[in-house]
């Protein structure tokens, strides 16, 4: 790389804290992997503009696409996402070069005097912003006998535990990976297992993009991907796919690697898609041989989405905008 070496890398990444904040950290990956500086070039999206409900602007989609122009027309040489945001389809021109390792994956509650979930009250207002998340904590809260109003909330980490700490709000969930990644985990009142809320697919980890015509670069970046995260998110996103859920529909889906003493053998992967109101869910899950290839994981998504579907998913999926 000795050609490029004084010149800066161009890292293009979205402005909110949680962005910069895990962008910065693949910065300093690919300073100790390159040799080379690394910059970090500030992109506002549609998504950090638009008070808009995301289901109604065309879902997380709409945080990636001022970063995926900035890399065509080459004002950035790659690109960081959270995965959660990426649309199951991969424009021919861009490749996702890693995924590093995966963060905690599950979703995190931060309520009011240090309440968990099962200590709210009958009736607590719980904010999100996600489908996913209403359906699972509307049906987690049926079956502890209790009910609760799922409130719609948009905004970044500070406006969203606001809504908490100024009393409009008895809880609000958002991700852990979130959370941790800029030094806000102390908040969380209870990390919610995935036995009871499936995360979003490719929940905790990352998308390193570059064009897929820098063969360079992409051997580079290569260096930071984690097999066993790819992996699984790309189940993950194989079954959203086969679900036809756009990433505003109530989808959960969570894989992970089950190990034989030191030895991990087996993947097994759960999907969920439910009513918002939480009164219907499937949810199913299956267990395979680690996928080797990108073919298997994408198998073993379909295969699951298609038992989904049979089993009543398809009419779960009106629910599209809220």
């Amino acid at each position: 790389m000795n050609s490029r070496l004084d010149q800066p890398l161009r890292l293009g990444t979205r402005r909110s804290k949680l962005a910069m904040s895990q962008s910065g950290h693949v910065a300093e990956a690919v300073r100790a992997v390159t040799g080379r500086p690394v910059e970090l070039v500030e992109i506002t999206t549609y998504g950090d503009v638009s008070r808009e409900n995301l289901a109604q602007i065309g879902g997380t989609g709409v945080f990636v696409t001022a970063l995926r122009d900035a890399l065509v027309r080459g004002e950035v040489d790659f690109a960081v996402h959270s995965l959660k945001d990426l649309p199951t389809a991969q424009p021919a021109e861009l490749v996702v070069a890693a995924m590093p390792p995966r963060e905690d994956a599950r979703d995190a509650l931060v309520a009011r005097d240090g309440l968990t979930f099962e200590q709210l009250p009958d009736g607590a207002r719980v904010g999100t912003g996600s489908p996913r998340r209403m359906a699972q904590l509307n049906h987690h809260a049926r079956a502890l006998g209790k009910r609760i109003e799922t409130v719609a909330i948009r905004g970044n980490v500070d406006t969203r535990i606001g809504y908490v700490r100024d009393g409009e709000l008895d809880a609000v969930v958002l991700a852990a990976a979130g959370l941790n990644r800029i030094g806000r985990s102390d908040e969380v009142t209870e990390y919610l297992s995935v036995d009871t809320v499936l995360p979003a697919p490719g929940q905790g980890a990352l998308a390193v993009e570059c064009l897929a015509s820098d063969a360079e670069l992409i051997a580079a970046l290569g260096e930071l991907d984690d097999p066993h995260t790819r992996a699984a998110v790309t189940a993950e996103r194989s079954l959203l796919a086969a679900l036809e859920a756009g990433c505003s529909a109530p989808v959960g889906a969570f894989a992970d690697l089950l190990a034989d003493g030191q030895i991990v053998n087996e993947m097994r992967l759960r999907g969920v898609v439910g009513t918002l109101d939480g009164s219907t869910l499937v949810q199913l899950s299956t267990t395979g041989p680690v996928p080797q290839s990108y073919d298997e994981a994408m198998a073993l998504g379909r295969e699951l989405a298609d038992e989904m579907l049979a089993k009543g998913a398809a009419g779960l999926m009106g629910e599209r905008s809220l």
